[in-house]
């Protein structure tokens, strides 16, 4: 399944990219690939498979997503921003 991840703030700076496509069906798979794509921001956001606590990522802006389970539909977009954006 084709999901858009786009970056916001500082995961936007980190990435060096406003967002990348990944084939997931899941949080878990989404965020595994974007570790491979995006390393140099993956390695201060993921902890375990998982965002870091200073990290969220919104389901296409209806709703925070934290459960690695959580699935993912064809065409979804993630949006991966710090806590700290919303001020």
């Amino acid at each position: 399944m084709a999901i858009r991840v786009e970056f916001f703030g500082i995961p936007r700076h980190r990435a060096g990219v406003p967002a990348i496509e990944v084939e997931a069906a899941t949080l878990a798979e989404a965020l595994r690939e974007m570790r491979r794509q995006v390393p140099q921001l993956a390695e201060v956001c993921l902890v375990d498979g998982r965002l870091c606590g200073g990290y969220l990522a919104s389901l296409n802006g209806r709703h925070f997503v934290s459960d690695p389970a959580t699935p993912l539909a064809d065409g979804d977009c993630l949006l991966v921003l710090s806590s700290d954006a919303g001020g």
